[in-house]
């Protein structure tokens, strides 16, 4: 009998083998990592002529020899130790793949969910259908957008950005659709839109949960017609875009509440794409603070101060409810003190003190539950903010990279005051 292998990363005991009248039979010493003949896993088996033993992959071959040679004549000892012959082979430590890397635009990964959102944006982009990106604030939802337009058939065409949360009701109307001189009250002449602006391109309907009720339906007709019409015009005129939407509400708890139309979110959605949140991809971290030190025109002195692996773990032990927004804020903060600045604490008073965990209510919906986190978390921000900035919005919303104008809205809508 010959044993022969062709890989060295297995076990030091790797099978058991005994001489029978019918051949030889093998068992494997143990279940991990596994054994197999054959391509078949086992912990016992008659192994047939040229038959392969492995331990997870190519690693040992027995062959029997011709039957008609009649075998050598053995003493005791030999005997013995033909009939339980242990296979060993010496440890040779397999090394493990490194993580695969990949990028889509400015965004970069290793993790698996991170990944698996590139795939769906590269297959968005080989498309002309409407695109739904949803995350939570901070997690690279315009930057996603960009990524998608520049990689698809229209990246030679414009690229519009509309944010619905920035402007009220009538004046976000005249921004998506434009108006006729005299349209109403300081319409002084004729104004295109963004849709007829980006026409043969993409447009950008950033935070489209906040779109008001009155304009969902003239949104639908565009989605669905591809038409608008200018405030003050009787006549449609013909549009060719491309649209893609984001969010960092749950628009199907917002359906389910009644304050968002069913119609208009199935149209939205026809390719959904999830972006995990910075806590959920914690392995991509140093990735993401090379390429924003990168961008952010750091010295390789400050390369080096900002990637060590201690600094990198604190930043990964972090909550980061701000997402990759807050790390940048963060990592800029740290090139202006020329230091390695720990992350925030939860509680700025005493950083030592142990997180309080918050109550939930079980007895509502996960998407009402998630609402309701969601609203508390921007109360609770918006006022901290501004509590750290004097009430002074202007100079807030530079340092959150928020729109002055949806920070207003924001603190409307949770009562606070400047």
């Amino acid at each position: 009998m010959h044993l022969s292998s062709e890989e060295s990363a297995v076990p030091r005991f790797h099978c058991e083998m005994k001489s029978e009248l019918k051949g030889a039979r093998a068992r494997a010493q143990d279940e991990r990592p596994g054994t197999y003949v054959d391509g078949v896993r086992w912990r016992q088996s008659r192994a047939r002529v040229r038959s392969g033993s492995t331990g997870g992959h190519p690693a040992a071959r027995h062959e029997a020899m011709d039957e008609t040679v009649a075998p050598e004549p053995l003493n005791r000892d030999e005997a013995q130790r033909a009939l339980r012959m242990q296979v060993a082979l010496e440890p040779v430590a397999a090394q493990a793949p490194a993580p695969e890397q990949a990028t889509f635009g400015e965004l970069v990964a290793t993790s698996a969910a991170a990944r698996a959102s590139f795939e769906r944006m590269a297959c968005a982009a080989a498309c002309n259908a409407t695109v739904l990106l949803e995350g939570e604030t901070g997690t690279g939802k315009s930057r996603a957008a960009l990524a998608i337009h520049r990689a698809g058939a229209r990246a030679n065409a414009p690229f519009l950005v509309v944010d619905c949360g920035a402007l009220p009701a009538n004046l976000l109307e005249s921004e998506l659709f434009g108006h006729e001189k005299g349209a109403f009250t300081g319409a002084i002449q004729r104004r295109v839109g963004a849709f007829e602006e980006a026409d043969g391109g993409t447009i950008f309907l950033d935070e489209i949960g906040e779109l008001p009720a009155e304009l969902q339906p003239k949104l639908l007709r565009v989605l669905e017609n591809r038409e608008i019409r200018r405030l003050g015009s009787n006549t449609y005129q013909s549009v060719n875009v491309r649209v893609i939407a984001a969010t960092h509400r749950d628009l199907r708890a917002e359906v389910q509440a009644g304050r968002f139309r069913a119609d208009l979110f199935f149209r939205l959605a026809v390719v959904g794409i999830p972006l995990p949140s910075l806590r959920e991809r914690t392995e991509d971290i140093p990735l993401i603070v090379e390429r924003i030190l990168a961008g952010l025109g750091a010295t390789s002195e400050q390369l080096t101060q900002l990637t060590t692996p201690d600094f990198l773990t604190r930043l990964q032990r972090a909550a980061w409810p701000g997402n990759v927004r807050e790390l940048r804020n963060h990592l800029e903060r740290c090139l202006v003190f020329q230091s390695a600045l720990s992350p925030s604490a939860p509680d700025a008073a005493n950083p030592m003190a142990p997180a309080v965990p918050r109550a939930v209510d079980a007895s509502v919906t996960y998407a009402e539950s998630r609402r309701r986190a969601l609203e508390t978390f921007e109360h609770d921000y918006v006022e901290a903010l501004l509590k750290l900035h004097g009430g002074k919005v202007s100079q807030a919303a530079a340092a959150a990279d928020m729109d002055r104008v949806y920070l207003y809205r924001l603190l409307r809508r949770h009562g606070l005051k400047s």
